[in-house]
């Protein structure tokens, strides 16, 4: 078990992202305020950012203002039509309230069919200026409606905007392109994860280029809060049966959301109520159940010694109010208590499976607890957001995936390595997402100075050259990566710890190619410069010392070289591979025999080799080994020796196989 976290994030608890102007107006609504009068608006902001109060405000601002005669608001499903009821903005300094009319919320409990009528109805008469709908809803009313002109002067705002695809069998999504291209309707849209299944874009580059971008970081977010001082993600690796490993990892002082893994998933035990019997028992002893909220009481095991704290509250004995997610028995009383919660002493764990994700509020959460790797990047966002609210009860939140180590003697070695190397690339990911922007610039002379706190002035860096290259470079990075750390090649080779070359100048610009297949050679160049550069030196850490003249100068730590900024060259950048410490997590956690299997896993799918040229290459190795001496190997500048190094590789793992399979 690790002592340390894999990421940790500090922030400054300024209070700018929760205080508000003379409008009502926190710091994100504002930015997006700002493009009210954009027709296509999209607004990429954390969760607890207050996007939902953002969109009333610009849709108010339409209806009253620019021509808009209704708003439909669609969420992707029923419960998160809460965040859009009935909301006073004008005892807060804004010109209207945000008022709905229960009719039109079409959240509430009734039937599909007539909801979508209830929805085309709504779009041919001149009754009602809002409605609330599930994306389910309006599509199926879009395909009700004969023309697309029936959303002339409507805005159509889709939360969760992540849940739409630019493919061709996606309905909203094509809906939305019609609606765009044949009608003067307004769109806006709001995500907090703007990937569909990790890889696969919302609208088409044409469409995204349409939309106005509002970008809030989840930096700014967190940095902003009054009581969130750090954040880390941390992993927990394990053989067997997560139960075993669960006392470990599980910290029962601390307020937790413990999400248990698929029943599909290699991770479950296949019987999810008993995994649930089990998880208690690793939190304590039952004491009761409340017959009217269906909440449990247990009595805490871990000792107030054993975990290091002083606080009385906190020592063996402590009862414990656990809230049981999974089993269908009793779950709508157990969320009708959640919902009306009112302070950090109502609710202690809650277990779920494919709840308390998406749309559920329990800002007391301190850690998430989540076994096995989900399998969005999407996912893993939403459940970090659970429980990075603000909130007096916290000053730290801590997300905890545990994970299963493979076992060497395991013929499904290759799943648990891909199960952790997706978990650790998302942390990559998220450290990415989550520290402070940067902002690179060329450095075309030594005496050139940063023009911003945030910027980073390069020597040799190119410059982009085309208004393309600008925007992918300023609007697309975190996706970008996001694609980057998902492609299988560049996985392996993490996980076979590849030099920085082959990761920088191979690897990655092909995912780069592969994502914008219109840039020419030297845009592909220019991009994956930035994204490499942008990677490495997020996480740098910066040191700072002063000379003897009295001079400070700065220093960047990168992979173990101390680099005075005023000398940061590209070629110094791209010597460094931005995913070693992918690489790093999983070596000091895994042991070598099972690194060895990894590698060999890895290196057998190198080339697909028929039998035939498997012998062939077989024999001769062994002409080779005889001639030089030693083994051929897979870093050759010469190809047939390479073709022959991964050939024994196969065959060795086919071997290997076999007696496993014994």
């Amino acid at each position: 078990m690790q002592d340390k976290n894999v990421v940790e994030v500090n922030y400054h608890q300024t209070g700018k992202s929760t205080n508000t102007n003379e409008l009502g107006m926190r710091e994100m609504q504002v930015r997006v305020y700002q493009h009210r009068n954009s027709q296509y608006l999209l607004v990429k902001a954390p969760l607890a950012s207050g996007k939902s109060r953002a969109l009333m405000f610009v849709a108010l601002d339409k209806l009253a203002n620019q021509g808009v005669k209704k708003v439909i608001v669609a969420v992707p499903e029923r419960s998160i039509g809460r965040s859009f009821k009935n909301t006073e903005l004008v005892k807060y300094g804004f010109y209207e309230d945000w008022k709905l009319d229960p009719q039109y919320d079409l959240t509430l409990p009734g039937g599909d069919e007539s909801k979508v009528q209830k929805l085309v109805d709504f779009l041919n008469s001149s009754e009602g200026r809002i409605l609330i709908c599930t994306h389910a809803t309006l599509r199926f009313a879009y395909e009700k409606v004969a023309d697309d002109r029936a959303f002339d002067n409507v805005m159509v705002a889709i939360d969760e905007f992540h849940h739409v695809s630019s493919n061709d069998s996606s309905v909203l999504g094509t809906a939305l392109k019609n609606i765009m291209h044949n009608s003067s309707a307004h769109i806006m849209a709001m995500t907090g994860s703007y990937f569909r299944g990790d890889s696969e874009p919302i609208l088409s580059p044409e469409d995204e280029q349409l939309f106005d971008k509002v970008t809030y970081t989840y930096y700014e977010q967190l940095d902003g809060y009054q009581y969130l001082k750090s954040f880390g993600i941390d992993y927990k690796f394990y053989q067997g049966s997560y139960l075993d490993a669960l006392p470990d990892a599980i910290d029962t002082t601390k307020k937790t959301i413990i999400h248990i893994p698929s029943i599909n998933s290699s991770e479950s035990t296949k019987d999810k109520y008993n995994e649930v019997d089990a998880i208690f028992d690793a939190i304590g002893n039952l004491v009761d159940r409340d017959d009217k909220t269906g909440i449990y009481t247990i009595k805490s095991k871990q000792t107030g010694k054993l975990l290091k704290v002083a606080d009385k509250s906190k020592q063996t004995g402590k009862l414990l109010k656990v809230a049981d997610l999974v089993n269908e028995d009793g779950r709508e009383k157990v969320q009708e208590y959640l919902r009306n919660i009112s302070s950090a002493d109502d609710l202690d764990i809650i277990v779920a499976l494919n709840m308390a994700k998406e749309g559920f509020d329990w800002p007391w959460a301190e850690q998430a607890l989540t076994i096995g790797y989900r399998h969005s990047l999407t996912e893993i966002v939403q459940i970090i957001g659970r429980v990075t609210r603000d909130s007096s009860n916290k000053i730290h939140a801590q997300f905890t995936n545990m994970i299963e180590q493979p076992d060497a003697k395991d013929d499904a070695v290759q799943y648990a390595v891909n199960q952790i190397l997706k978990a650790i690339t998302a942390s990559l990911l998220m450290e990415q997402v989550l520290a402070p922007e940067i902002h690179l610039k060329r450095r075309n002379h030594k005496s050139d100075t940063p023009s911003g706190d945030a910027d980073i002035l390069i020597k040799g860096l190119k410059e982009p050259t085309t208004k393309r290259t600008q925007s992918i470079i300023e609007n697309d990075l975190p996706d970008l990566k996001a694609a980057i750390l998902q492609d299988q090649d560049v996985k392996n080779g993490i996980a076979a710890n590849v030099d920085a070359e082959v990761m920088n100048k191979e690897l990655i610009p092909k995912v780069v190619m592969t994502r914008y297949p219109d840039l020419s050679n030297d845009e592909i160049d220019q991009v994956s410069q930035y994204v490499v550069a942008d990677t490495v030196l997020r996480h740098a850490k910066v040191d700072s010392s002063v000379d003897q003249e009295g001079n400070t100068n700065e220093f960047l730590k990168m992979a173990d070289k101390f680099i005075n900024v005023n000398d940061l060259d590209i070629n110094l950048i791209q010597s460094i591979n931005p995913f070693q410490r992918a690489y790093d997590v999983m070596s000091q956690n895994i042991d070598s025999n099972t690194l060895r299997i990894i590698e060999r896993s890895i290196d057998a799918k190198k080339y697909d080799f028929s039998d035939e040229e498997l012998m062939q290459l077989f024999m001769n190795a062994k002409v080779f080994v005889e001639r030089t001496g030693r083994s051929p190997d897979k870093n050759s500048n010469n190809e047939e020796e390479v073709r022959m190094a991964y050939a024994l590789a196969k065959l060795s793992d086919m071997k290997a196989r076999r007696n496993e399979n014994r």
